[in-house]
């Protein structure tokens, strides 16, 4: 199955929704995605790559985030992390051929390409 790459600003950004599509069914994509950022180990490495690359990161709404991570009853889509914690690293395309796209660098981490792929 083919992953699609999109660029914004000269970076590319990767399909996770691809990505998790290929570990599975397209339809359970989107849960695969909800379930692998709800792990504290992936918000951390997404939270450090914030404070990295981001100076408008929500370093507060973070550390909210990351005390729930693990918790049975935490839940976390791509765009309530987006929405609340301002990231650059993760953006939805909606519609037909939309998904859940991640910078380059995020499917490098181990931990991410165990979950999704």
């Amino acid at each position: 199955m083919p992953i699609s790459i999109s660029q914004i600003d000269s970076e590319d950004y990767i399909c996770i929704t691809d990505m998790a599509g290929a570990k599975t069914e397209d339809a359970r994509a989107a849960d695969i995605i909800k379930n692998w950022m709800r792990n504290r180990t992936t918000l951390e490495f997404l939270g450090t790559w914030e404070m990295i690359y981001n100076p408008n990161f929500k370093v507060v709404e973070f550390d909210h985030f990351k005390s729930e991570a693990g918790l049975h009853t935490f839940v976390l889509s791509a765009s309530e992390w987006i929405e609340k914690t301002r990231v650059i690293g993760i953006y939805v395309k909606r519609g037909r051929y939309g998904g859940t796209y991640a910078h380059k660098d995020y499917p490098s981490n181990p931990n991410i390409r165990e979950e999704l792929y």
